[in-house]
C-alpha cells in the first residue's frame, strides 16, 4: 500500500496537485480492529493533548472524519465487524482479502467493496475444477471459522446442483493435539474418495496437513484455497511432498516490478537501522550477535514467499480504485483537482462506478461491489525436497469459464492417469440411475425398458415415449412410429386382391352358367333360385374384404362387417333349407305330410332364409345405431407401429353376429348330415360338410391366431381366413355341379336323376 500510494503520488495525471496520506493500524485481533475502526471513525481532536474527546458522528450527510475510505482489512471476520459499522456512515471500505458471501449483501454492508473475488466465486471455480476431471465423489474439510464454514456451504450448495457428493465434510480443529482433529483426518482418508478439498485459512491447514503427513496419506488429490494454496508453513512441513498432488486455487498476479525497487529499497534502510541499533547498544561481538539475530526477518523482508506476495495486486488496485474515485470527484480531467471538501458518502458513489486499466487488468465492480476477476489454478512440483509450482489454468468469472493446460499435468500416480473418483461408474448408454443410500452419486445402473427412453437431463428416470414413438431396450431417444395398414400396393395385399378379384370371377361365370341352364336337373336339384341367391350372397360377401385395404374411413369401416354377416348369413339359410326341403321330401313326405304340405304352400325356404337373415339384420342395425365402428388407431399392436383399423365401441353385438353365424352353421351341418343317404344326384351332405368344415377350420384358426398375435398383419390373417371360406362354400358346392355341366353332361339329364331316384327306392325299400 505504501509503494502504491507514493506512485499515485508521484503521478502527474492522477490526483495532479493532490497529496494522499494514510493511516496504519495492524489488527491482530477483534479488539484492535474494533479499536482502529473506532479511530478512522473519529472526526477529530477537541481540547489540549491531556483532555482529548474523539466524537463521532450520527448523520452521515455532513459527517468528515479523517480519512475519506478504508483499504482492507484482510480477514472476513475482521471485515464483517468494519464493515457493519463503516456501512452506517457510508464510509468506502475496499478489502484485499477478505472473500465472505456475506460482505455481498448490500442492505446490511452498503459501503463494502473488495478487489478480491468472493468465496462464491471460488466455490464455482473449486466445482468447475471437478466437473473438468469428472470426480463426483469427494471428501470436504473447513476451518473452524468464517472463512471455512461459509465456504464449505456454498460449496455444499453448489455442488450438489452439478451432481457431485460428498462422501464426509468436517470441521478442522486448530488444535493439534485435538482428538476430533485427528478423526477428521481418519475419516477423510478412511474414504474411497480419491479428491479431498481444504477449505482454511493458513493456520489451520498448517495444522490439518501436519496430521495428514503423521498418518501417512499417500495418493490422494488435494484442493486447496486460496488462502494456503502457496503458503509457504505447508510446503516446508517434512515429509508433506508424499501426500500426494496438489492442486489449488490462487489470486491473479499481475507484475509490479517497481514493487521490487521499492522493497530494496525498504530492506537497505532497514539493514541500516537493524546495524545501527546494535552498534550502539553493544560492544563489537554483541553488536555481531545482534545482527544475526535480526537477519532472518531481514532475509524474509528480501524474498517475499509467493504467499506474501499474491495479495500485491489485490491492494494495489483497491488504492488505485480509490484514487481513480477522487480523481472524478474532485474534477481532475482538467489537470487540476478542485480543492473542497470529500464526503465518504460522495466518495462511495464514485468508488461504485470506476471502471479502469492497471497493469492490462480491467477493475471495475459489479452490483454487489464485487471484481469480476478470476483465479489462477497452480500444481504443486517437487524436485527431491525442493517446491515449486506450476499455473496449469486458469478461472474467469465474466464469462465463467475454466482453463485446464493438461500437458502440465503431473499426477502422483503410478501410470500419470488421471485419479477416479467416483462413487458409481456411469451407467452405459440406456441406462437408469437407481439411487443407493442417500447420496445421489450411489447408484446401480438399470436398463430402460422397451417403450421408453433415458433423457439426459434426468439420468435417474426412464420416461415413456409418447403414443405416436417407439423406443428399443437402452435407448436415449424416441423413434416415429411406422403407420401400416393393408395398402394396396403391398405384395401381400396384391396377392389377396388377386385372389379376391378371381373368386369373383368365378363366382360371375358359375352365376351366368347357372343362368344359361337354370332348366337342367343340376341346377334345380342343386337349389334352381337358390344357387342364383347363393351366389350372389357369396359375391357380395367377397365384396366386402375390398373395405379392408387402404387407409380406414367412416364408410369402410361401417360396411366390412355387415356386407360380410348379412351375405354369408343369406349362403348359410339358403344351403340349410335346400338340405332340409331334400329331407323333407325324401324321408318326411310320406310320414308327416301335413309338415310337407305346410312347408310348400308357406314358401318355407323363403321363410327360413328371410326369418335367420332378418334376426342378423336386427341385430346389425342395433350395432349400426349403439355402437358403429369408427377408424382409430391401434399402438398395442406392435412397438414399433401404428395399426390403422377400425374398432368398435362395444364389441358385444359383433361377438354376437359371429356366434349366431356359428349357430346357423351348425344346424345347416346336422340337416346336411341327416342326408348322408338320399340319392346320389341330390346327395349333397358331403359338399356341405366339406364347405363347413373349411369355414369351422379358418374361424378357429383366425380367432387362435388372434389370442396369440396382435401384429400388423392381423388385418391380412382375417381376409385370409373369409377368402378360405368363401373359395371352401364356392368349392365344395359349385364345382362340382359346374364339372358336370361343362364335361359331364350325360349326368345332367332327366332320366340319369330317375334312375338315382329309383336306385334310391329300391334300396329304401329292402332295408324296409
Amino acid at each position: 500500500m505504501r509503494f502504491t500510494i507514493e506512485e499515485i503520488n508521484n503521478s502527474s495525471s492522477l490526483l495532479p496537485n493532490v497529496t494522499l496520506g494514510y493511516d496504519i493500524y495492524d489488527t491482530c485481533s477483534q479488539s484492535t480492529n474494533l479499536y482502529a475502526t473506532l479511530s478512522l471513525l473519529s472526526q477529530g481532536v477537541e481540547g489540549c493533548h491531556s483532555h482529548q474527546r474523539i466524537s463521532v458522528a450520527d448523520n452521515y450527510t455532513n459527517y468528515l472524519p479523517k480519512p475519506v475510505a478504508v483499504i482492507g482489512p484482510d480477514a472476513s471476520d475482521y471485515a464483517l465487524m468494519t464493515a457493519s459499522l463503516l456501512g452506517i456512515f457510508l464510509m468506502p471500505e475496499v478489502s484485499y482479502e477478505a472473500t465472505s458471501p456475506m460482505l455481498s449483501w448490500k442492505r446490511t454492508y452498503p459501503s463494502f467493496l473488495r478487489t478480491i473475488p468472493s468465496d462464491r466465486q471460488q466455490v464455482e471455480a473449486l466445482v468447475r475444477l471437478l466437473k473438468a476431471f469428472q470426480w463426483t465423489w469427494v471428501v470436504a474439510v473447513g476451518s473452524d471459522n468464517t472463512y471455512g464454514r461459509q465456504g464449505l456451504q456454498t460449496l455444499d450448495k453448489v455442488a450438489t446442483k452439478e451432481d457431485i457428493c460428498f462422501a464426509y465434510q468436517g470441521i478442522v480443529s486448530m488444535e493439534a493435539s485435538n482428538s476430533k482433529l485427528k478423526a477428521n483426518v481418519a475419516e477423510v482418508l478412511a474414504s474411497k474418495a480419491k479428491v479431498a478439498i481444504v477449505f482454511a485459512n493458513k493456520r489451520s491447514a498448517t495444522v490439518f496437513f501436519w496430521e495428514v503427513v503423521r498418518q501417512n496419506a499417500t495418493g490422494k488429490v488435494w484442493l486447496g484455497t486460496e488462502d494456503w494454496s502457496l503458503a509457504q508453513d505447508l510446503w516446508e512441513i517434512p515429509g508433506i511432498h508424499g501426500i500426494g498432488t496438489v492442486i489449488g486455487v490462487t489470486i491473479m498476479q499481475a507484475p509490479l516490478p517497481r514493487m521490487w525497487e521499492f522493497e530494496a529499497a525498504s530492506r537497505h534502510s532497514e539493514s541500516h537501522r537493524i546495524e545501527t541499533s546494535c552498534y550502539q547498544g553493544c560492544r563489537e561481538t554483541c553488536s555481531q550477535l545482534c545482527f544475526q539475530l535480526y537477519a532472518p526477518a531481514l532475509q524474509h523482508l528480501l524474498k517475499p514467499s509467493p504467499y506474501d506476495t499474491q495479495a500485491c495486486f489485490t491492494v494495489y488496485s483497491a488504492v488505485y480504485a480509490v484514487a481513480h474515485s477522487l480523481h472524478r470527484l474532485l474534477g481532475c480531467q482538467t489537470g487540476v483537482c478542485r480543492k473542497e471538501t470529500v464526503y465518504p458518502w460522495q466518495l462511495l458513489r464514485e468508488i461504485k462506478e470506476v471502471n479502469f486499466s492497471v497493469k492490462d487488468r480491467q477493475i471495475y465492480f459489479d452490483s454487489n461491489g464485487d471484481p469480476l476477476t478470476g483465479y489462477d489454478i497452480v500444481l504443486w512440483k517437487w524436485a527431491g525436497q525442493n517446491w515449486s509450482y506450476d499455473v496449469i489454468g486458469s478461472f474467469s468469472s465474466n464469462p465463467v469459464h475454466l482453463t485446464i493446460h493438461r500437458d502440465k499435468l503431473q499426477w502422483h500416480t503410478g501410470d500419470n492417469q488421471v485419479p477416479v473418483s467416483v462413487c458409481s461408474k456411469d451407467c452405459a448408454v440406456g441406462e437408469q440411475k437407481v439411487q443407493q443410500g442417500i447420496h445421489q452419486c450411489c447408484f446401480d445402473c438399470v436398463a430402460c425398458s422397451p417403450g421408453t427412453f433415458l433423457n439426459k437431463s434426468d439420468l435417474y428416470t426412464c420416461q415413456t415415449c409418447p403414443k405416436d414413438r417407439w423406443a428399443p431396450a437402452r435407448s436415449e431417444t424416441c423413434f416415429p412410429r411406422a403407420t401400416v395398414f393393408l395398402r394396396w400396393g403391398d405384395p401381400i395385399s396384391q396377392a389377396l386382391l388377386t385372389a379376391t378379384t378371381l373368386l369373383l370371377l368365378l363366382l360371375a361365370g358359375t352365376l351366368a352358367i347357372f343362368v344359361r341352364k337354370a332348366d337342367t336337373p343340376v341346377v334345380k336339384s342343386a337349389g334352381g333360385v337358390l344357387c342364383f341367391v347363393m351366389l350372389s350372397a357369396l359375391a357380395c360377401a367377397n365384396v366386402s374384404l375390398y373395405c379392408y385395404f387402404g387407409v380406414p374411413n367412416w364408410y369402410t369401416c361401417m360396411l366390412r362387417i355387415p356386407m360380410y354377416t348379412i351375405s354369408f348369413s343369406v349362403c348359410l339359410a339358403c344351403l340349410a333349407a335346400r338340405s332340409f326341403q331334400i329331407i323333407l321330401v325324401f324321408k318326411m313326405a310320406a310320414k308327416a305330410p301335413g309338415l310337407y304340405e305346410a312347408w310348400r304352400n308357406h314358401h318355407g325356404c323363403i321363410l327360413f332364409i328371410g326369418t335367420s337373415t332378418g334376426l342378423q339384420g336386427v341385430m346389425l342395425l342395433i350395432y349400426w345405431c349403439v355402437t358403429p365402428p369408427f377408424p382409430y388407431k391401434n399402438y398395442d399392436v406392435v412397438d414399433q407401429v401404428i395399426l390403422l383399423d377400425c374398432k368398435e365401441h362395444n364389441a358385444l353385438i359383433p361377438v354376437l353376429g359371429i356366434m349366431y353365424s356359428v349357430l346357423l352353421s351348425i344346424f345347416c351341418f346336422v340337416v346336411s348330415y341327416l342326408g348322408k343317404d338320399l340319392p346320389n344326384s341330390y346327395n349333397e351332405a358331403k359338399c356341405t360338410t366339406f364347405s363347413l368344415v373349411i369355414y369351422f377350420v379358418s374361424l378357429i384358426s383366425y380367432c387362435t391366431t388372434r389370442s396369440v398375435y396382435g401384429g400388423q398383419y392381423l388385418t391380412a390373417i382375417h381376409v385370409a381366413a373369409l377368402l378360405l371360406t368363401f373359395y371352401g362354400v364356392f368349392g365344395s358346392y359349385f364345382i362340382p355341379k359346374i364339372y358336370i355341366i361343362l364335361f359331364r353332361s350325360e349326368r345332367n339329364t332327366n332320366e340319369h336323376f330317375q334312375m338315382s331316384i329309383q336306385s334310391y327306392t329300391k334300396k329304401k325299400n329292402v332295408s324296409d
